[in-house]
């Protein structure tokens, strides 16, 4: 339902364009034929990768003219990216550009020899500057960088570890402390250098303590 509202709220004109877009996709999308000679392309198709090559290109010079003034207004608060972003989510740069570049990718490895007869790849490494320049204004771009590796199920503990260490002072506790806290009947043990109280879980648990 989000999905047919966005869709109602976009002009007819960028419903057009994106259409079309993904015509072009299509067309140049590798169908399975039989004896067909390798690095061998019809003109029909050609044609239509130039027309892509075009249509990048332009797609490219809008994109290009909108996201320096976007970022010299995202620069002036968190507030103002918010709402930059927003606008820019309606926007050819948020609808057509990410489509156009995961089809792009799709194209490449499927006919990588066609897509560079194309030519439209190099168009779209002239975005990059301003995409990074823009993206760098992002609230939290710091943590982001620092991830490498974002899996959904690390980001849960990952969060939750960062607001642990800002609310809280982290204790260091060394080996002798954990022996003689072991000593007088607790159960604190070390994984990966962080140091756990199992000693509930010890009560619940019908495995011995040796196992544990």
């Amino acid at each position: 339902m989000d999905q047919e509202l966005y869709s109602k709220e976009r002009s007819a004109s960028l419903d057009l364009l994106l259409r079309f877009q993904r015509l072009l996709v299509s067309k140049l999308y590798p169908a399975d034929c039989v004896g067909q000679v390798p690095n061998t392309y019809s003109p029909d198709l050609l044609g239509v990768g130039s027309l892509l090559k075009k249509y990048t290109a332009l797609l490219c010079t809008h994109i290009g003219d909108i996201l320096p003034v976007a970022t010299s207004i995202a620069c002036t608060s968190h507030r103002h990216f918010a709402e930059v972003s927003r606008v820019m989510d309606g926007d050819l740069t948020g609808i057509l550009l990410p489509e156009l570049v995961v089809s792009i990718v799709l194209l490449l490895s499927k006919n990588a020899g066609l897509m560079q007869e194309a030519g439209a790849i190099p168009l779209l490494a002239g975005l990059l500057e301003h995409l990074d320049r823009f993206n760098h204004l992002a609230p939290g771009k710091e943590r982001d960088d620092n991830e490498d590796l974002a899996w959904p199920g690390i980001m849960g503990s990952f969060f939750t570890g960062q607001s642990c260490r800002n609310n809280e002072e982290v204790t260091l506790i060394r080996k002798a402390d954990l022996e003689n806290h072991n000593k007088d009947g607790g159960f604190w043990t070390v994984i990966d250098g962080k140091v756990y109280d199992i000693k509930d879980f010890q009560t619940q648990s019908l495995t011995g303590s040796s196992i544990l």
